[in-house]
């Protein structure tokens, strides 16, 4: 082994590392690697950056325009509800009609947009029959990985595999080259599916009708259970307060649905609605986690401890922080920069907009520049210096920040009764900082004092805390003491749930910029006017402190709003609706131009007169010419994560050919199968490829997979055809895990999926698709000695 064939498989080695933790996005890593590359110059320039101009590449990202445009015009959604009449409602023959149609139309478009396109058609036609969606939406996402089998342009591996031929030298796949073997193994795998796989798929009896009516979207996320009622009193603390200054949702998880008020109810009142005494508060979410909050009304404000206060201030520093360009936490909210496990200090204040925001700091995405508050012991303060996330960090002295933080009149001292129910209860449970902006800075408890406590203190009977925040807010807190809670509110929530109020079911696009924000940031009640009431993921609900949880591709989201809000999403990219709500059908004036343009491209490429880079981008171009999608809509149709990994791996590939890397690896692979001939050497490579989809992306794979598939069949003296026909089926039949594929993500909450679920139908679908592949390949695709 040579020290560059060393160096390409360390860096293989790496990426594969990454690709698996998923430490750093999958797309950055692809760059990573071309730059790792590119600086030990194991590749030219050149070679670095070709893999952006790569015909495949392009005509990947030209695909995406076209499929945006099909789905735009409604050509795919006419065919999809269409086809769905012929299915009745037995369920057999509904799984059948339901992959025909997606493996036909992933044929010739993208597939995850083939799935996202008949998700909202599934889950209507489940709700119509009283089939549970569980029991279709697999067999759909496993029916667009069967169809993209069957043409070069039906997924990027074929695509790949496809060029990788014409790179070295060796006839490249036709548009229609994989149809003969990708045909067969979709009827197989349709009909296994139909017959013997639906055996498998689980069948839940809480979602068999979940999107069949208001009731039982309320059921499968049990809001019933989690809703009450909360009671202003007549002489409440509470009285002439906003709801926003009151914090009832925002301190304990709450959805407020509405406000009662002399037997008229408002729902989803605004933040600047006034309580009134009498009122009544309409509130989802955890009685437990309200009555929590309400046990820190017992704190006693001690008016005067200036020896306290004094004894604090010689440990205790502030100063002010710029944060640096090119710093990780540019963009994260304050209350997930984590500061204090950081850097062991606490954030109390930002500078912006000519002015310093001392409250409400925890939702605040940070920039570049922001100048921060902080508070920490006076060593931890010095040694602020040495991170490279801040460019200077100042010490400010008393005088300034009591003119310009007001520090003195924010601190104040309280104390626990020495029977308060907060006794023995840790200071990360209260929610203090995150909801009033209180922070307690020192715990003067047996004459000892613990300055700047970490969440997990104890607090304990007759404690002293010094707090820095706002007196009012304490009295705030004492008035949520004062609200009384009342569980029995069926005939109000009856009142509410027919005309008002709405509940939607909805899930990410794939492609949804929303992915990986928390809920919380994303505030959906000042962003859309509603409220998300739960999250279904996994198999289950997670209804439980929402602000903080992060959502993802595959999460099914239950929306509750007035209805005309709520029909306003069916427009927003970033969602897929599954509750019908009267929402209007696509526009399809221009249908029959979008499918002559694609035929168009299609039938050009099969009479040669352009390749099929060309092709998709003219008829891409065309399309938006033609008005059958904006510019706009053409970008953000685009997958780019997809298409910088696929340009970033291409130069692996490039340099484990050119040093040898491939031709090492391939010669594992014959050590360890050679003697057994070429075909147990195909079948090894194919099971090889089959598995990595589980842990690496199919494109990725497909570049590192071809070099060896390339060496292996010429040391055998034989064209690669064959070998690079079966990688490319193994890598595009990627059924075994919700993470081989977007398209597998994306009905996993919809559907109610558990990961066992895709193991339970998907492996033994592999396995029947492994033997078609080995039995066909020696009839369609025979291996042919390479000529001497």
């Amino acid at each position: 082994m040579t020290f560059e064939i060393g160096l390409v498989l360390g860096i293989l080695t790496i990426s594969l590392i990454l690709f698996v933790s998923e430490v750093i996005r999958m797309d950055l890593v692809a760059l990573l690697v071309l730059c790792a590359l590119a600086v030990s110059g194991l590749v030219t320039t050149n070679e670095a950056f070709a893999g952006f101009s790569n015909s495949a590449v392009i005509t990947v990202w030209a695909m995406f325009i076209l499929s945006e445009g099909l789905t735009r015009t409604g050509i795919a959604d006419i065919i999809g509800r269409q086809v769905m009449r012929l299915a009745g409602r037995r369920e057999i023959a509904m799984i059948m009609v339901i992959m025909i149609t997606a493996a036909v139309l992933s044929a010739f478009m993208n597939n995850i947009g083939v799935a996202a396109l008949m998700l909202p058609v599934v889950i209507e036609v489940a709700r119509r029959t009283r089939i549970s969606p569980s029991r279709l939406l697999l067999p759909l996402a496993y029916a667009t990985l069967l169809g993209g089998l069957m043409t070069q342009i039906g997924t990027p591996p074929n695509l790949l595999i496809s060029e990788m031929m014409t790179q070295n030298g060796h006839r490249t796949f036709g548009l229609f080259d994989f149809m003969p073997i990708g045909s067969v193994i979709m009827v197989v795998g349709v009909i296994f599916v139909a017959f013997i796989g639906r055996f498998m798929l689980p069948k839940r009896k809480s979602d068999r009708s979940q999107h069949h009516s208001q009731r039982s979207l309320r059921n499968r996320y049990k809001l019933q259970e989690r809703t009450f009622l909360l009671r202003v009193p007549m002489d409440s603390i509470l009285v002439g307060k906003t709801l926003g200054e009151t914090r009832i949702g925002s301190s304990t998880g709450l959805i407020i649905l509405a406000l009662i008020r002399f037997g008229r109810s408002e729902t989803l009142p605004s933040r600047q609605t006034v309580l009134r005494g009498g009122d009544g508060i309409l509130v989802q979410g955890r009685v437990d986690q309200f009555k929590e909050l309400q046990r820190w009304s017992d704190l006693v404000i001690e008016r005067e401890a200036p020896v306290l206060k004094s004894m604090v201030a010689a440990k205790v520093a502030y100063a002010e922080v710029t944060l640096a360009e090119g710093s990780p936490l540019i963009g994260e909210l304050v209350r997930h920069a984590h500061f204090r496990s950081r850097f062991n200090v606490s954030v109390v204040g930002l500078f912006r907009r000519n002015n310093y925001r001392l409250t409400n700091l925890a939702y605040v995405p940070l920039r570049a520049g922001d100048r921060i508050l902080v508070q920490g012991e006076v060593e931890d303060i010095e040694d602020l210096d040495r991170f490279a996330d801040f460019d200077n960090a100042v010490l400010l002295a008393n005088e300034t920040l009591k003119e310009q933080y007001n520090t003195e009149e924010r601190m104040f001292v309280v104390r626990l009764p020495k029977y308060s129910d907060l006794a023995e209860a840790t200071l990360e449970k209260s929610r203090l900082a995150d909801v009033f902006d209180f922070r307690v800075v020192a715990i003067f408890r047996d004459g000892k004092l613990n300055v700047m406590p970490r969440g997990g203190e104890v607090l304990e009977g007759g404690d002293l805390l010094l707090i820095e925040g706002q007196h009012e807010d304490l009295d705030v807190l004492r008035g949520l003491q004062e609200l009384e809670v009342e569980t029995k509110v069926a005939p109000n929530l009856g009142a509410l749930k027919s005309d008002r109020l709405t509940l939607m079911d909805a899930t990410l696009d794939p492609r949804s910029t929303l992915a990986g924000r928390t809920v919380g940031e994303l505030n959906f009640r000042e962003r859309y006017g509603i409220e998300l009431a739960g999250i279904w993921r996994e198999g289950g609900p997670i209804g439980d402190d929402l602000a903080n949880e992060r959502l993802q591709v595959g999460d099914a989201l239950l929306l509750l709003g007035p209805h005309d809000r709520l029909q306003l999403l069916s427009n927003d990219s970033d969602f897929l609706i599954l509750t019908p709500l009267g929402q209007k059908p696509p526009n399809t004036q221009r249908a029959p131009l979008a499918a002559l343009i694609m035929l168009a491209v299609v039938l050009s490429v099969m009479a040669g007169y352009a390749p099929i880079a060309i092709a998709a981008v003219v008829g891409g171009s065309i399309m938006v010419l033609t008005g059958c999608l904006t510019m706009e809509q053409a970008y953000r149709a685009i997958d780019w994560r997809a298409i910088f990994l696929i340009a970033g791996m291409l130069p692996l590939g490039t340099a484990m050919q050119d040093t040898g890397a491939a031709s090492y690896l391939a010669d594992q692979v014959m050590l360890l199968l050679g003697d057994a001939g070429p075909w147990p050497v195909i079948a090894g490579l194919y099971v090889l490829t089959a598995m990595a989809t589980m842990i690496i992306p199919t494109a990725a794979l497909v570049v590192l997979m071809s070099p060896i598939v390339l060496s292996a069949m010429s040391d055998m003296g034989y064209s690669p055809e064959t070998a690079m026909m079966a990688v490319a089926m193994a890598a595009s039949a990627s059924f075994t895990s919700p993470i081989s594929h977007p398209a597998n993500i994306l009905v996993m909450g919809p559907g109610g999926y558990r990961f066992v679920d895709y193991i339970k139908v998907g492996v033994p679908l592999t396995i029947v698709v492994f033997i078609t592949v080995m039995v066909l390949l020696p009839i369609l695709w025979p291996l042919t000695p390479i000529s001497p």
